[in-house]
């Protein structure tokens, strides 16, 4: 029954849709759909336009093969830029956008290299987010370092569409064998090369010496690197090496090396590439096409951004009245028109009831007070029924009589009504290309909503009672051209219960990356309350300084001057009345500079919807530009129709939901149900004493390669660019972010409070083993009693020289005392010594751990990763020959270098390539 139950749940999370936006569809065996989206600092060049479509083509062909003859690339569109020149040829968008692209062509913050990679963090089969390739990548020789640019592209491919992961391991490039071998990380074991030191480093050629094993570990020494030969023979794999010429597949079953200490066996359970893909959904509704040895060339489109076109289509209906709602709608339009939207953007407003009226055609937000034309028209009464297709179709209507096209265009529609009749617009949506954004407001609001959303690539947002929810979703739907520096970043959205004649105080972080464009916002519900605010350096604004709108919308604003200054703003509210209040306060603000990227949070759930007895998990990425930000308090706030509120800390250690360490994603699993309907998500991210890091390190990405082994020569590329100490993990000031996840919906759940679902815990997946003296040290991650919640009840410890018995019959191996072992809370970091009573220890025993935790309901987690743990007693000076090759010294040719290397230069070559 338990193993039952870890299946369903399994297959449940990999079944349920991905979240994000992609449209890419597979259709007779050709993906059509695929977005390729050039970023606007990108310097215009038609080079980068031909060497992309060269690489999608040249990628056709190999995927094709690599996938027996079952899928090819059929259509791909290319996404230019505004900043680039006009032509002829550039058609427009409709959905098409650099936010929702499937792959991205920037410039990586602060030149940290062209590694091609996959910003993938889900669970294995899962998809990613993107694939991003820099400009230098696609228009520089680079064949020797990764090999064929449509290689690379397949690669990454696999990543992004079928989540599976890499099979090397830079942090460790070595490992010992069941023969007690020392081998490469690699799939498959028919890859071969040679392990090397490389030593003094004179003139044009370096000398080398054989790799010697450290005593502590048995492995290679930490300088030891893998040099593959240039020529090979085996096939497989392309998620290992894919430059090679022989690479032509996937590892499969056969030739899979579930040994190997990399990500696709620790994510996939020791499975090969191959076997997931094959299980993928693609794969499901294909067939090998027969008949033919190549397929037919990639078409492409070649689409221009134009600017921003937004049209608010708001609801006005009788309900509205309730609630407040009409108030909370003026609130969050006007924030959105003054502090959210783009300058020089196009923005007109219809409102609807049982029928639309439009009040405002498309009018260009600049410097200016353009904006007092729009709220001024916001509506001040409710009544009438509610008519949704109305309003979108008034909506097309202001856009095409300001000589727009609705292919690109956005709607922001609001409502809190049902209408039956809704679908029966689906159609005319569809054809117009537009992009829908809805906000439900309460419970009631039309659950078709989502279906707008999602067959036109919108964001979909769900807000109950207080205004927060109505800000913080205007406040996420921001421009999608890929201009972080102009898009709004909100730091503050708070709401406050206050009692009469009480104070509250609060702070906000402004930091350096951010400052110009900053408004602080307070709106209440009865009367406006005393306000003292004070910048870092002293300066105070009071009540007078903030100005209200002449509609009486019971919000005041201050713009600060110029920049904001740098650190702690302290801002106090004292509720004048005698009856309790709800005010609230929000901060918004945009990038310092253009050439400063801010720090930015993003978050979502893994599906957009989800079933009750299955839980989904709560993403958010934190970084600046694309640099992952590290050792930051990330929290979740999870809000249902009825008001109920879950709060989660999100973490980055890579158990549990958390897929990889220190990568900058939080994540945790949500499976608190209360009732079926819309959840909402936010996100507050905050930076405190000094903790807060930058990371250079990327994950899911195609291997730089340092060299190879030409007849007997050590062949060198030339080495990756330098990385300075301070800036491969720099650290950062304190700072604040907030930001929506939009809404989810969930199905099947009973009635709030009642049959909580139990779930086992989360597997272990960082297990490690190391023998000390007569005894084996264990260390991993809790989990929780119910995932990553709580704490387990216990834990089984098995122990085995068999690495298959743990895997595939765990409950008849040996198994350890634990008596002594309590488990700790989900996430604390749990140790445990123990003496092997069954095995003999003695130099060159080998032997495999797994665990397994038990709750109190007698669920029980997957089975752990299973590390080796091996007794060696290796003498310091001892050597070992690579692959069976014997080799004193050997001369290094350097390709591609002019400049003589030092043997410091020769260091960072071969070190930095394998460990950072």
């Amino acid at each position: 029954m338990m193993f039952r139950l870890r299946v369903i749940l399994c297959l449940a999370l990999s079944l349920l849709p991905e979240v994000k936006s992609s449209m890419v569809k597979l259709y007779d065996n050709g993906y059509d759909g695929i977005v390729i989206a050039i970023n606007p600092n990108v310097a215009e060049d038609e080079n980068l336009i031909q060497n992309i479509q060269k690489m999608v083509t040249e990628a056709s062909t190999y995927l094709f093969h690599a996938t027996k003859q079952t899928v090819y690339f059929r259509n791909v569109s290319i996404l230019i830029p505004m900043t680039w020149k006009s032509k002829s040829e550039y058609l427009l968008p409709k959905q098409e956008s650099y936010e929702q692209a499937d792959v991205i062509v920037a410039y990586p913050y602060l030149k940290y290299g062209d590694d091609p990679y996959t910003l993938q963090y889900g669970q294995c089969g899962e998809k990613g987010q993107y694939i991003h390739f820099t400009p230098n990548f696609l228009l520089t020789d680079n064949l020797a370092i990764y090999g064929p640019r449509g290689r690379v592209f397949v690669h990454e491919w696999a990543h992004l569409r079928w989540g599976v992961f890499d099979e090397y391991n830079v942090d460790r490039p070595f490992y010992i064998s069941r023969k007690n071998t020392i081998e490469a990380t690699r799939c498959s074991t028919g890859i071969t090369g040679r392990n090397v030191v490389f030593n003094d480093c004179q003139g044009g050629s370096c000398v080398t010496r054989h790799c010697r094993r450290d005593s502590q570990t048995g492995l290679y020494e930490a300088k030891c690197t893998f040099i593959p030969d240039k020529s090979q023979a085996a096939k497989d794999s392309i998620m290992f090496m894919q430059n090679f010429d022989s690479v032509t597949e996937f590892c499969t079953k056969k030739t899979h090396n579930a040994e190997a200490p990399n990500l696709q066996n620790k994510m996939c359970n020791h499975r090969s590439t191959w076997d997931i893909i094959k299980e993928s959904h693609d794969f499901q509704n294909a067939s090998p096409i027969t008949g033919i040895k190549m397929p037919p060339q990639p078409t492409f489109s070649l689409l221009k951004s134009k600017q921003r076109v937004v049209c608010l289509v708001l609801d006005k209906s009788g309900s509205m009245s309730a609630e407040d709602r009409l108030i909370r709608l003026n609130q969050a339009a006007e924030l959105y028109l003054i502090q959210v939207i783009e300058r020089g953007s196009l923005v007109g407003m219809v409102v609807f009831d049982h029928m639309a009226k439009i009040k405002n055609y498309l009018i260009r937000i600049g410097d200016d007070n353009a904006y007092l034309n729009i709220t001024g028209n916001l509506p001040q009464s409710a009544d009438g029924g509610t008519s949704i297709c109305s309003g979108l179709k008034a909506g097309f209507q202001v856009i095409t009589s300001s000589n727009q096209t609705t292919s690109g265009s956005e709607i922001i529609l609001l409502t809190d009504g049902e209408d039956n009749s809704i679908s029966k617009c689906f159609g005319e949506v569809r054809q117009s290309g537009a992009i829908i954004h809805t906000i439900a407001l309460g419970p009631a609001a039309a659950k078709e909503l989502e279906t707008l959303s999602n067959m036109t690539g919108g964001h979909r947002f769900y807000a109950n009672k207080d205004i927060n929810g109505l800000i913080d979703a205007f406040s996420r739907i921001s421009s999608r051209s890929g201009s972080i520096s102009e898009q709004a970043i909100q730091l503050e959205s708070k709401a406050l219960n206050v009692t009469g004649k009480t104070w509250v105080n609060g702070t906000v972080s402004v930091d350096s990356t951010i400052g110009s464009d900053t408004f602080f916002v307070i709106t209440w519900t009865i009367q406006k309350p005393q306000i003292i605010l004070q910048d870092p350096k002293g300066k105070q604004y009071s009540t007078s300084d903030f100005k209200e709108h002449k509609l009486n919308i019971r919000l005041s604003r201050l713009q600060i001057p110029g920049i904001a200054e740098t650190g702690t703003w302290t801002y106090s509210l004292l509720n004048n009345q005698a009856q309790p209040q709800l005010l609230s306060v929000t901060v918004t603000t945009r990038a310092r500079n253009p050439s400063l990227l801010p720090i930015t949070a993003v978050a979502h759930m893994s599906q957009n919807t989800a079933q009750y007895h299955n839980p989904v998990i709560v993403y958010a990425r934190v970084s600046q530009g694309f640099m992952p930000v590290l050792g930051v308090n990330v929290t979740a706030m999870i809000e249902t129709e009825d008001g109920h509120q879950v709060t989660l800390e999100l973490w980055d250690n890579g158990a549990g939901a958390d897929t990889i360490k220190n990568d900058g994603i939080y994540s945790r699993y949500f499976m608190e149900y209360n009732g079926n309907g819309r959840y909402s998500l936010k996100v507050r991210v905050q930076a405190r004493n000094h903790t807060a890091r930058l990371s250079l390190r990327q994950q899911s990405k195609s291997l730089y390669i340092p060299g190879y082994v030409v007849n007997g020569t050590i062949v060198l590329n030339p080495p990756r660019p330098e990385v300075k100490e301070d800036l491969a993990e720099a650290e950062l000031e304190d700072f604040s972010r907030l930001t929506s996840g939009g809404s989810f919906t969930v199905s099947g759940a009973p009635p709030a409070g009642k049959n909580a679902p139990l779930f086992p815990p989360s597997k272990i997946t960082d297990l490690e083993a190391k023998v000390k003296g007569a005894h084996v040290h264990l260390s991993w991650t809790a989990p929780g009693s119910a995932l990553d919640k709580g704490k387990a009840a216990n834990y089984i410890v098995r122990i085995s020289k068999c690495f298959q018995e743990l895997q595939h019959d765990f409950d008849n191996a040996a198994v350890v005392n634990t008596s002594g072992l309590t488990p700790k809370e989900a996430g604390s970091k749990e140790t445990f010594d123990f003496k092997p009573e069954l095995l003999k220890m003695e130099h060159g025993t080998k032997f495999y751990i797994a665990i397994q935790a038990n709750n109190e309901a007698n669920l029980t987690s997957e089975i752990s990763n299973i590390p080796p743990a091996i007794k060696l007693i290796v003498p310091q000076d001892s050597s070992t020959s690579d692959l069976g090759t014997n080799i004193s010294a050997i001369t290094l040719a350097i390709w591609g270098l002019a400049v003589i290397l030092s043997a410091r230069t020769t260091s960072l070559i071969y070190l930095y390539l394998w460990t950072s």
